[in-house]
């Protein structure tokens, strides 16, 4: 098998066609090596390869500082309409490589370190990934930073400096085994501490209404300290703020609690202010209703709107001086983008600040605060929908709890008014829930306070109007939007598949890069021969550098001209990794039963995190492992079935392994996934999709043609009749001889001899609790798999139909999203305006 070249070795090859401009190298090793320098200065003279790393990224750092000050001077004078994005997540990944990118500086770093003897992709594998978010959430939020920026848009992230991010996941006999992430341990370049602009919150005390006002008093006080991050535009000098908060204790933190000399006792105690900020949740689509987290909520949003007013009241740059004292205004320089309802205490919060600090009247103050928010809606599984008990609230923030009340009387009122006698509607529209504990719905908090809701999806968004939140569309229909997701081109093709990104170049231009819609000009090359090879060649590239990872890093050989069957998101029941384990134990019955038969062979590989509680995705993964124990040992499969957990999967292993995938796979029950985003950077980067009508899926069906997509199963009106009618999981085992085989070898121990009842519970579910009718699409997914081989067996026209996928893939920009966030939400237009760079002296 030959060697695959490396990409600095690829980037050797490549005529530097700008696609990475060349700057000045000797710029570039000069800095480096002062770096180094004092690196080495403070404390030995032998440099470690962290040493290297750190004084590279410190040299690109010295690229962005001038950009950034100058655009947030640029800022401060045009003064225009600001967007915050809120999210308690969000999943950055690497840094180094993305920067360089987006400054147009990654070939001068690669041959200034090459001619330093160093080898630049080694240094970009000691970086820790920002691994702050659980999934799909928080790196759509990484992406719409990334857009936000390279569309000039005056725009800040506002979230938590989580100490520790997503867990890391080790895989032992079988079983996810969760290690925190330290991934501060070595320090951060890119983040710069603000101490200037620390700013106090408060958690419990009590209210009190007096003839001045309403005053919430004895309050316990934790300092939000912010932390910048730049976020550079593509080659634009754009550089935006990403802030995170971290939590301190004040100094005076519970020692008055202690006069009676405890002192020790006090200083330690500041730990529990601390922990606000010291762990991300692990769940993702799942609510879990503790105190910490409604902290982590409030922290984020108290401090993130002192922030906003501030910034709104003192416009002029450097001016800490209030120039603005009236708040009519406010949301015409201010929009507040709610990512999920995890930052909707901004809306009581808004009302708390507006009514009780600056004394704007009630009506007033719900008018900027409805006019300023807006609300993006990720999910539609019940279970992922917050609803906070009301004892919680009551003790950690009373006054919220007030503002919610009168905001839920003046609403009901409102409904009443319009349905007379209505009282079922009354009820389900409540912002409070009562029953045995009473809860307060945030969804329906986000909606009443927003002027606009979005789904994620042209499907997810009609579900939102027509169940979710039917009540509230019969309301307000004009509130009601699809924003369908996006991905960042920067990341999500040129840095992670350069091979592929310069085919299309040499073709087409580098224009596409910031208008992904220019990829349509591919479309008549489909059947361009040098084209087709170019695009195979590629993928096979890639396919042969991630096969010397996989074998480098779990010990298999791999078949390179094999399949790459690639299923990776977090591990959950209604993602159906349990429909592709049903394949693969079918497809491996298939070969034992007639083993001279030809098969296309396949590497199918499944990755992802499954929460730490979350007992049904941690057998999967246990599963997931057992089959491949059984499958990769057996010498009558050879290399025609391989079985991979892909152990870890994060931002920096998908950058590995969507450019080398062939097939994705999106095989949610259709109605559950609000969009999906991992769909998108396969199709970008040249893999098949085979999937349901969920999602965004039937948008790319849309666009690339359903017959160039591998679409099966039930469809969401099947789904919803098949719930009228009882799902009946025994029908479908009864009826097909190779399904009742995979379950019974699965229930019996086959897979699992040393404990043959492992997956007990997996069957049980499978069979009589299963919420996402897995068995229902099992025979349309098994035959679907049929067509996938059968085509797979024809190179050219798989490859043909690749190239039509990428083609039809500009939709699912990141940009063409926020464009639509920006005119229709946020009132305000992208501009391609480019800021002078920091070397060219200001007008």
């Amino acid at each position: 098998m030959a060697k695959p070249l490396t990409d600095s070795e690829k980037r050797k090859q490549i005529s530097v066609r700008g696609l990475a401009g060349l700057g000045d190298v000797a710029e570039v090793r000069k800095s480096f090596n002062r770096h180094l320098h004092f690196t080495l200065v403070k404390d030995r003279n032998v440099a470690t390869p962290r040493d290297y790393f750190f004084a590279l990224a410190h040299t690109v750092r010295d690229h962005l500082v001038g950009r950034w000050i100058r655009t947030q001077q640029h800022y401060y004078e045009r003064d225009p309409k600001r967007i915050y994005y809120l999210s308690l997540e969000f999943y950055m990944g690497r840094t180094l490589q993305n920067t360089m990118v987006n400054l147009g500086l990654q070939n001068a770093c690669d041959e200034a370190i090459y001619q330093l003897g160093l080898d630049l992709e080694e240094l970009e594998e000691i970086e820790e990934d920002a691994g702050l978010g659980n999934g799909g959430l928080g790196r759509l939020a990484a992406c719409f930073l990334d857009s936000m920026a390279t569309l000039g848009l005056a725009a800040y992230g506002y979230g938590i400096r989580y100490e520790f991010g997503i867990f890391n996941q080790k895989i032992v006999n079988g079983w996810q085994v969760e290690e925190a992430d330290d991934w501060l341990r070595y320090g951060n370049p890119w983040e710069k501490a603000r101490p200037e602009y620390m700013l106090p919150v408060h958690f419990y005390g009590r209210v009190e209404h007096t003839p001045d006002g309403v005053k919430w008093l004895d309050t316990q006080v934790v300092l939000a300290m912010p932390y910048d991050t730049p976020v550079p535009g593509y080659k634009n000098n754009t550089v935006n703020t990403m802030r995170l908060w971290s939590a301190k204790a004040p100094n005076d933190f519970k020692l008055q609690d202690f006069n009676v000399g405890d002192y020790i006792e006090a200083v330690l105690d500041r730990n529990l202010a601390e922990n606000i900020s010291r762990v991300l949740y692990p769940n993702d689509n799942f609510f879990e209703g503790k105190e910490l987290r409604l902290k982590q909520e409030y922290f984020v949003v108290a401090a993130t709107l002192q922030d906003i007013i501030r910034r709104f009241k003192s416009s002029k740059f450097g001016c800490r001086d209030p120039v603005r004292t009236c708040f009519e205004t406010f949301p015409d320089k201010v929009a507040i983008q709610l990512n999920d309802t995890h930052p909707a205490l901004s809306i009581p919060e808004l009302m708390r600040i507006l009514v009780d600090v600056e004394k704007v009247d009630w009506d007033k103050a719900w008018e900027i605060t409805k006019k300023t928010c807006a609300y993006t809606n990720h999910t539609v599984l019940p279970e992922a929908l917050e609803r906070w008990p009301v004892s919680m609230f009551e003790k950690l923030l009373p006054r919220h709890l007030e503002i919610i009340y009168a905001i839920n009387q003046r609403h009901l009122d409102h409904v009443a008014a319009l349905f007379p006698g209505d009282v079922d509607r009354l009820r389900r529209m409540s912002v409070i829930e009562e029953g045995d504990c009473k809860r307060i719905n945030m969804a329906h908090l986000c909606v009443i306070g927003s002027h606009a809701v979005n789904g994620v999806a042209r499907i997810h968004s009609e579900i939102v109007k027509q169940s979710v939140f039917k009540d509230f569309y019969e309301l307000e229909p004009e509130k009601f939007q699809n924003k369908t997701n996006g991905i960042t081109p920067r990341r999500w093709l040129l840095l992670c598949n350069p091979g592929l990104a310069d085919t299309i170049v040499e073709k087409i231009g580098e224009e596409f890069l910031t208008d992904l819609s220019q990829l349509k000009k591919l479309l008549p090359l489909v059947n361009d021969e040098a084209f087709i090879r170019d695009v195979a060649k590629v993928k096979q590239e890639n396919k042969l550098k991630f096969s010397a990872f996989l074998e480098k890093e779990y010990k298999v050989k791999i078949n390179p001209s094999s399949m790459f069957d690639v299923h990776v998101k977090r591990i959950h029941e209604y993602k159906r990794q349990l429909l592709n384990c049903l394949h693969v134990v079918t497809l491996y019955n298939r070969i034992k039963r007639d083993p001279a038969k030809a098969f296309v062979p396949r590497t199918v590989m499944i990755g992802g995190k499954a929460a730490p509680g979350y007992h049904m995705a941690k057998l999967i993964i246990k599963l997931v492992t057992s089959i491949g124990d059984v499958v990769n040992r057996d010498p009558v499969v050879g290399d025609r079935l391989k079985v991979i957990f892909l152990e870890n999967y994060r931002v920096s292993l998908a950058e590995k392994v969507i450019p080398a995938a062939d097939l994705s796979q999106q095989i949610s029950t259709a109605g559950t996934e609000a969009s999906g985003t991992g769909n998108m950077k396969f199709m970008l980067n040249g893999a098949l999709t085979i999937g349901t009508m969920d999602g965004a899926n039937v948008e790319m069906a849309e666009e690339a043609g359903a017959e160039n997509l591998f679409i099966f199963g039930l469809r969401v009106e099947d789904v919803e009749a098949l719930d009228q009618k009882g799902y009946n999981a025994r029908e479908y085992y009864d009826r097909l001889p190779e399904l009742k085989q995979a379950v019974d070898q699965i229930s019996s121990g086959f897979f699992s001899p040393k404990e043959p009842d492992c997956f007990k519970d997996v069957v049980n579910m499978l069979m009589h609790h299963d919420r996402f009718k897995v068995f229902a699409d099992y025979d349309a997914y098994v035959r679907c798999q049929a067509q996938v081989d059968q085509l797979y067996r024809n190179p050219k026209e798989w490859t043909k139909k690749v190239i039509r996928n990428i083609a039809c893939s500009g939709k699912f920009s990141s940009d063409r999203t926020i464009t639509e966030y920006a005119r229709e939400i946020w009132g305000v237009e992208p501009s391609d305006l480019q800021i002078p760079p920091p070397n060219i002296p200001r007008d």
